[in-house]
């Protein structure tokens, strides 16, 4: 009896689905719900940041353009005081301010009216949020590491990148087994920020359904508390990503222009002298 109350206290409660669902199929491609709702943020992230882009003048303007501009110079300033080399630091600043909209924007339209579990379509959620898609997360992990590793690459050179693992004599077997941890290391940062924005958004989805369903009638004041936080913890989701994006990078640059300035300091980097090297 015990047993069959709490499967009907289960049933009775909200259903949050936390993976993406297929809506339809396409010449044989499955779209998801998340697939398409991330289809239609793009479009209006870029109708948007587009119309804002033509308002600007030299006077900065009230509204919401004065807002898009204030990110704009935050994150201008964060990638260029990271670098050591300023006028190398503002050849990134456009990947991560569109990063950074991009991240932003799309949590804040997840928590619309009508998104989630609230419009359904043959039983299934019609839309759902772009960054409660672990693929989606998985996908900007992947781009912005993969620039991460691309310019590191190009600004150190293939042997001063690989070379900064391995800090001690690269005759030692324990330098070699530490660079080789370093480099597992690194490699899982693309699932570390993938995972942190994916888990963010999904747990903050989770909550405010809950506190719907708890509010019954009264659903929007009951959520309206827990849908403000998410406001904010969308923002700084989307800061926390670019951050340690630009970190990463940085790191890597800054290195590699430090190897350039000191002489012989790729031998002395792999644990060699400049005669052996």
């Amino acid at each position: 009896m015990i047993v069959q109350n709490l499967h009907l206290l289960a049933d009775s409660g909200p259903t949050v689905f936390i993976t993406p669902l297929q809506i339809f199929k396409f010449h044989g491609i499955s779209i998801t719900n998340s697939m398409l709702y991330g289809w239609v943020s793009a479009l209006i992230i870029l109708s948007v940041l587009i119309l804002v882009a033509r308002r600007m003048t030299i006077r900065p303007k009230g509204g919401f353009t004065q807002i898009v501009e204030a990110g704009t110079d935050f994150i201008t300033n964060l990638v260029v005081n990271s670098f050591e080399d300023r006028e190398r630091g503002k050849k990134y600043v456009p990947y991560f301010v569109t990063l950074f909209f991009f991240i932003l924007f799309n949590n804040w339209l997840g928590l619309l009216p009508g998104v989630g579990e609230a419009v359904t379509y043959n039983g299934v959620p019609f839309l759902r949020p772009f960054t409660g898609d672990f693929n989606a997360t998985l996908a900007a992990g992947v781009v912005t590491m993969g620039l991460v590793y691309v310019s590191s690459i190009r600004e150190a050179g293939l042997k001063d990148y690989f070379g900064h693992f391995f800090t001690g004599n690269i005759r030692n077997p324990i330098t070699i087994l530490v660079g080789l941890l370093e480099m597992f290391t690194d490699l899982t940062r693309v699932f570390s920020l993938s995972i942190r924005l994916f888990l963010n958004v999904t747990i903050g989805e989770i909550v405010i359904a809950v506190f719907s369903y708890l509010g019954h009638i009264a659903a929007p004041i009951s959520a309206a508390p827990f849908t403000a936080i998410e406001l904010f913890v969308g923002a700084l989701q989307a800061y926390i990503f670019v951050i340690l994006g630009v970190m990463y990078l940085a790191i890597a640059v800054n290195h590699a222009t430090e190897a350039h300035l000191t002489e012989g300091s790729v031998p002395e980097t792999m644990g060699l002298t400049p005669e052996e090297a």
